[in-house]
């Protein structure tokens, strides 16, 4: 993605404002009065259609892992792969906590727990209901950005502050004594802009910092951007009307016209204050910079060596590429050593993006004035050493996997697994368990709408990946569908499916591109015997196969792109998501 595609995105993200069709608008209404208004056992009457599914199995297999094997003092970074970006950190402790941007994903803002900084588990989401997750209507990129989290040692509180550009919310926080337990409802704070940070001084005092635009009348170019703080009240959880301060204009240097300054953070460390913020859009211009201040409102001066992390000036077409590195948050790890989490991207060989913006980490030298991201100024490498003393245990014993790795689900557990999500809605609104499996009520609505939708979602983690899955379904009639679906956004997506012509079962392929879709193939189907359906990626190259014998696989459609599941085609935020997916209104015809 070009330059100018970034800063179209960034723009994107300040100003969007969803729009929703009548038709899509009545279809919501009714929705949210089955979904809210009655406990979820009783609100949740299976269809006699509904798809039965089993046997899920993701497997990734990119070269990348293939030839870099990990020594026994190693670990893979990205940490977190696929659609995780935007990643904030904190600490109590011995343990630590890691948050993610969630856009219109529910439940939203994933929460990963470490005690070494290399193992982790998700324990949860941050926001898991609808009193706190207002993503109805959003667009997939829309909803839930750049989340804070931050320990105060002083009340022993853990915080979450993030901007839900949906549902009327704004910049908004919610709190806990217990990430284990559960957060509060949101508290909607009053200021303008986005991608707010907490910090807790030493003497007990708290502010907020945020990016905003500049003073009415004084924007300079396209990307103009401010940081603002905030004298924040503890007691009544608000910023305190008339102490906010302009920190940073522009960037490191306004007369280069430095763009997109956003994502800060304040540290303090030996008596100094650090802001550090990232720079140059979410894009390929995409760095973090770092300033400093005897004083936590500044005057902040810029450190002579910025940008402190980037990949903006090696060859687009190098091998292993990830890139556009930013969006960056500090912590003191295990004995004294700093580490940084950041998001970055690891493109296709076509040089798209459909993992979307995933988590890094690299380790941080702060034995000078200013920290230094042990390689940041280099071509990323895919592993990095282990903190002293510590055994890697990724993908075991419940911790998070990395690199290649299989993941399976039989869906007999009674409970899903944290990595499935839904859009815009609770998963428990659509989604029951049987003996033979995993049961999708379907919704009269299809992925192409702006509103909840019944398919269960996981994020496309690998270039190179097979996700297969076992259905059971017997669709009632041409509005019927089921099956799987890979979606980038309500406008470009796959949906590769079950449905019914006359008589007869088919399997269709269909493509939506900017909102049309068109069929690229169907066949009759025997739906006696469960249905096996298969997403093989082979970089940019898609092919959607099918077994009826639960043994051999034939394809439907051929070879098809993979460029309607890139950001460089479809714009926004996020990475790609493959979707167990039912519905009652189907419009892909054989």
């Amino acid at each position: 993605m070009n330059r100018l595609i970034a800063k179209r995105n960034m723009m994107n993200r300040a100003n969007y404002k969803p729009l929703l069709q009548k038709k899509t608008a009545a279809l919501l209404l009714i929705s949210l009065l089955v979904f809210f208004d009655a406990p979820a056992q009783e609100r949740l009457k299976t269809a006699k259609n509904a798809p039965v599914f089993s046997q899920f199995s993701y497997r990734g297999e990119d070269p990348i892992y293939k030839n870099h094997p990990l020594d026994s003092n190693e670990f893979y970074t990205p940490i977190l792969q696929g659609c995780y970006p935007d990643p904030a950190i904190t600490r109590k402790g011995n343990d630590y906590y890691l948050v993610n941007s969630s856009f219109a994903m529910f439940p939203g803002v994933p929460i990963f727990h470490s005690r070494d900084l290399v193992n982790w588990k998700q324990i949860g989401h941050v926001l898991d209901r609808p009193s706190q997750l207002k993503v109805e209507k959003s667009s997939f990129s829309g909803g839930v950005y750049a989340p804070d989290i931050k320990y105060n040692k002083h009340n022993d509180t853990f915080y979450m502050i993030t901007t839900q550009i949906s549902g009327g919310m704004g910049n908004m926080v919610v709190k806990t004594k217990d990430p284990l337990k559960g957060w509060s409802d949101p508290i909607k704070l009053q200021f303008d802009g986005i991608d707010p940070s907490l910090f807790f001084d030493e003497d007990g005092k708290a502010y907020v910092v945020h990016n905003d635009a500049p003073d009415k009348g004084k924007e300079l170019y396209e990307g103009h951007r401010v940081i603002k703080i905030w004298d924040y009240d503890l007691e009544n959880d608000r910023v305190i009307p008339g102490t906010d301060k302009i920190i940073v204009d522009g960037g490191t240097d306004i007369r280069q016209k430095p763009i997109w300054i956003e994502g800060p953070h304040i540290y303090r460390k030996n008596g100094r204050y650090y802001l550090m913020c990232a720079e140059g859009g979410t894009g390929d211009w995409h760095s973090e910079v770092i300033f400093s201040s005897d004083r936590v409102k500044g005057p902040y001066k810029p450190a002579n060596n910025n940008p402190i992390l980037t990949q903006r000036h090696f060859p687009k077409q190098r091998t292993n590429k990830m890139d556009w590195t930013g969006h960056a948050d500090l912590i003191e790890g295990p004995n004294g050593k700093y580490y940084a989490v950041f998001l970055g991207i690891r493109p296709n060989e076509k040089d798209r993006v459909n993992t979307g913006r995933e988590t890094f980490m690299l380790p941080v030298d702060w034995s000078g004035d200013f920290p230094v991201f042990e390689n940041g100024l280099v071509p990323l490498k895919p592993k990095i050493r282990m903190p002293e003393g510590v055994k890697n245990q990724t993908g075991q014993n419940g911790f998070f996997p990395s690199g290649n790795f299989t993941f399976t689900d039989a869906f007999n557990g009674g409970q899903l697994d944290h990595r499935w999500i839904a859009m815009r809605g609770p998963r428990e609104a659509f989604v029951s368990y049987t003996k033979a499996g995993l049961v999708l009520n379907p919704f009269s609505t299809s992925i192409k709408e702006l509103a909840p939708v019944s398919s269960l979602f996981h994020r496309q983690q690998h270039n190179h990946f097979n996700a297969t899955v076992t259905i059971r379904y017997a669709p009632q009639s041409e509005n019927d569908l089921a099956g799987l679906a890979h979606y980038q956004s309500e406008k470009f997506n796959y949906v590769f499916g079950i449905t019914k012509k006359g008589n007869d079962n088919y399997l269709v392929l269909a493509r939506t591109e900017a909102g049309n879709t068109k069929v690229l193939a169907s066949e009759k189907i025997d739906i006696r015997k469960p249905v096996q359906l298969q997403i093989e990626a082979k970089g940019d190259d898609y092919r959607f196969n099918y077994s009826t014998d639960l043994k051999s696989f034939r394809n439907l459609g051929g070879t098809v792109s993979g460029d309607i599941l890139s950001t460089n085609l479809a714009g926004g935020f996020t990475g790609s998501l493959i979707g167990l997916y039912a519905t009652a209104a189907n419009n892909i015809h054989p």
